[in-house]
């Protein structure tokens, strides 16, 4: 990364995932971007006898501690917060929090999300809101919400990143790149559709205006700014609240003919386009059509990412048998090539618990045996997104009409060597892998933006290749050998 000048302006990115939350810091200036961790915390679920869930005030702590510890590094322009996408939170007529938020992996959902399509139709909640089926969708969230006790006290509805923004600031909104993915945002017009909301019996009061990216949300409160130190006129800048859509703000393309995968817990791959695709073959094939910045279109399929291999990793901790990611990865490279194929979008991989035993499970039911060792698992595991990604972006390139001439890969699975070599293999296209935090990347640079310190998302995007560490992968040899495990993956499917 370049060297950048101590009087450049500095913002605050609250970057939280679905295993942790950091508070990072980036200075801009001209030619210069420059990121620096400031706080890291855990992000551990909490299982209830209702259900599981988000522990968002330990959540909400570390972000505090955060921007505390960022305050002591030096003045903050402005601060801005991404999460994952689809939970939230409900606040009664005082503005307070009806419980914690809970978990888009806890069980409720499934039999919610049948019970929703056998109402409205599968074919007509595509048609508006454009969304990749997924139980966890807040559409069905909210289905499954309404027989709690709580739910008749409720008055607002706030995503993860918008409930944050109220506690720091005491406004309320709802950013469109998060909203796009509760399945009540209508994907042609960019608005919350007020006629699903009103034909699945939810008050169209629960939803907020919508903000942009960009937009200033608020200013801190005076208790958190006599907690954090940061001063009581410090901005609360509206950033891409969806973590994919921040991290494809930061993706360093420098021409047409791109896709992403934005690749950590879960791996987004696909296409950035100017209008959705809301044809009946992309309702088939399970895509989803989600906001991103400046009007533009994240088209793409959540495939299930490095979830996959960090529950391996967990179960083996838990049993005694852990071994180091760097050893696990020497592992996998000398283990026998395809010896074992999932399909990495297998519901039966959701939940957290045993995954190795999950693998079994699948591979016996599909006619394969066990890997060997760990090593053959997370080979099985990484070739299996591989093809996963090959399958995905193929897909949407024929669904968009579009021709792809690169792959960028960014997010924490770019640090994988093996995933990005096999990926470019697997698709017989080039990788851009990087950068490893394209996430808190966007989210700093469009607070920049907000300031007038850079342009376009193509400014962004330019800044963030001429800037940041970035590893290229070409495509090596036996292409038929990735054919045919292609296919058998679709056998698994």
């Amino acid at each position: 990364m370049s060297a950048t000048s101590r009087h450049d302006p500095v913002f605050a990115a609250v970057d939280l995932g679905a295993t942790s939350g950091r508070v990072i810091t980036g200075r801009v200036g001209p030619g210069e971007l420059e990121l620096t961790e400031a706080h890291r915390f855990a992000n551990t679920p909490v299982r209830l006898p209702d259900g599981l869930h988000w522990d968002v005030l330990a959540l909400y702590q570390g972000v505090l501690d955060g921007l505390r510890a960022a305050a002591r590094r030096g003045p903050v322009t402005s601060v801005g917060i991404d999460t994952w996408a689809v939970d939230y939170g409900l606040l009664d007529s005082d503005g307070s929090l009806l419980g914690l938020p809970y978990h888009y992996r806890d069980e409720r959902n499934t039999p919610a999300a049948e019970k929703v399509l056998a109402r409205i139709g599968a074919q007509e909640l595509y048609d508006v809101g454009g969304l990749q089926h997924l139980p966890f969708n807040t559409v069905f969230q909210l289905a499954a919400h309404r027989s709690a006790a709580q739910w008749p006290a409720a008055r607002t509805l706030l995503l993860m990143p918008d409930l944050l923004v109220h506690w720091l600031t005491g406004s309320v909104g709802a950013e469109v790149t998060n909203a796009s993915t509760t399945a009540l945002f209508d994907a042609r017009t960019g608005a919350w559709s007020d006629a699903l909301i009103g034909r699945l019996g939810l008050e169209r009061s629960l939803f907020p205006a919508l903000r942009e990216p960009g937009e200033r949300a608020g200013t801190l409160l005076p208790h958190v700014a006599g907690y954090t130190g940061l001063p009581e006129e410090t901005p609360v800048t509206t950033v891409a609240s969806h973590d994919t859509a921040s991290a494809v703000a930061a993706v360093p393309a420098t021409g047409p003919g791109f896709a992403y995968v934005s690749c950590g817990t879960w791996s987004l791959a696909g296409l950035e386009l100017d209008a959705p695709v809301l044809t009946e073959a992309s309702r088939a094939a399970n895509f989803t059509n989600e906001r991103g910045v400046d009007g533009t279109v994240r088209y793409l399929r959540n495939i299930m990412g490095m979830w996959l291999l960090e529950e391996c990793r967990r179960t083996w901790e838990r049993t005694g048998t852990s071994t180091g990611l760097a050893d696990l990865l020497v592992e996998a490279a000398r283990a026998r090539p395809f010896a074992a194929v999932i399909d990495p979008d297998d519901p039966v991989f959701l939940a957290p618990g045993d995954m190795p035993a999950r693998i079994d499970a699948a591979l016996a039911r599909t006619g394969q045996k066990p890997p060997d060792g760990p090593g053959g698992y997370v080979r099985c595991v990484l070739e299996s997104l591989a093809l996963a990604h090959r399958r995905t972006l193929r897909q949407a390139a024929e669904l968009a009409g579009r021709e792809l001439t690169r792959i960028h890969l960014v997010g924490g699975g770019s640090r994988n060597a093996l995933l990005c070599q096999w990926t470019a293999d697997a698709t017989g296209l080039p990788v851009t892998a990087g950068p490893a935090e394209a996430t808190a990347l966007g989210n700093v640079l469009l607070q920049a933006r907000s300031h007038g310190l850079v342009g376009g998302l193509s400014d962004m995007r330019g800044l963030v290749a001429r800037t940041q560490e970035l590893r290229h992968y070409s495509p090596r040899g036996d292409g038929g050998a990735w054919d045919r495990a292609a296919g058998r993956l679709e056998a698994c499917a």
